[in-house]
């Protein structure tokens, strides 16, 4: 009687974490092209509620923006990985694909595929085509794909994809817009004003993706126009509060919480990589 009792006593504790979440994960957005430059794609987005936790470990990644004419950094928590925006590019080229792809330059190719790697739902859409023939005043890049929309050709008019609104934080935010395309012109928006603006004319320049949503940063105008990098992305999780807090978080995570409000707790992870154990 009594060995049994010891036994039950030096076991493992019973875990009293949550044992579901609702999560957002955005990557970051890429960054536009150069010169006539092709908006950049939005980081991928996926969010979901009534996704299974237990004690352990998890891996969290918050992806960065990418560089002018680069992909933007996947975001991860656990199994739930979005893809880095795929980057605008400069004059003449397709667009790169990612989590949405991005916007062909003002003369010529394609916009970059989105939803790459696959997954359901869709975790973004394609980037925009190029927007005329050569030496035409009307060159302008494609858009970046957005989370919600493709990207409009330059021959449409460049704009960057709508992006996708989410609560999760308490408040309606959009994510993931993509860039808008550059133009001898004028240039394009930014998808869901988090998309960066494409630059207009000779020399201008793009605008950034913005930071912690995951838009695609805009293209640069014609000659030296400049192309802009994509804004990073984030991971948020959100469990009901009759729970315990995460118990570590570990790495170079940047975050804020736990903010509790209407019966939930919620984490906001903007910058690193690291672990989260419940």
């Amino acid at each position: 009687m009594f060995a049994a009792k010891n036994s039950f006593l030096t076991g493992a504790p019973p875990y009293l974490g949550p044992t579901s979440i609702e999560y957002l994960v955005v990557a970051g957005g890429a960054g536009g092209g150069n010169d006539i430059g092709g908006g950049g794609g939005a980081g991928g987005f996926r969010t979901a509620s009534g996704f299974a936790v237990g004690a352990g470990a998890y891996t969290l990644t918050v992806g960065a923006g990418g560089a002018v004419a680069t992909n933007g950094s996947d975001s991860v928590f656990g199994s739930i990985t979005s893809t880095g925006g795929g980057a605008g590019v400069t004059l003449n080229g397709t667009g790169s694909s990612g989590g949405s792809g991005g916007g062909a330059g003002g003369r010529s190719g394609s916009g970059g595929a989105g939803n790459t790697p696959s997954t359901s739902p869709s975790q973004g859409n394609n980037g925009g085509a190029c927007g005329s023939t050569p030496s035409s005043s009307t060159d302008r890049g494609g858009g970046g794909g957005g989370a919600s929309a493709v990207g409009a050709s330059g021959t449409a008019s460049g704009i960057g994809g709508a992006g996708t609104a989410s609560s999760i934080s308490g408040s309606s935010l959009n994510y993931a817009g993509g860039g808008g395309g550059g133009s001898f012109v004028t240039g394009a928006s930014g998808g869901s004003g988090v998309g960066g603006n494409g630059g207009s004319g000779d020399g201008g320049a793009g605008t950034a993706g913005t930071a912690n949503r995951g838009g695609g940063g805009g293209g640069g105008g014609s000659a030296s126009g400049a192309g802009k990098a994509g804004g990073s992305g984030i991971v948020i999780i959100k469990y009901a509060d009759t729970f315990p807090n995460i118990t570590t978080i570990s790495g170079g995570l940047t975050y804020s919480g736990p903010v509790t409000s209407g019966g939930f707790k919620t984490y906001t992870f903007t910058q690193g990589t690291g672990t989260v154990t419940f």
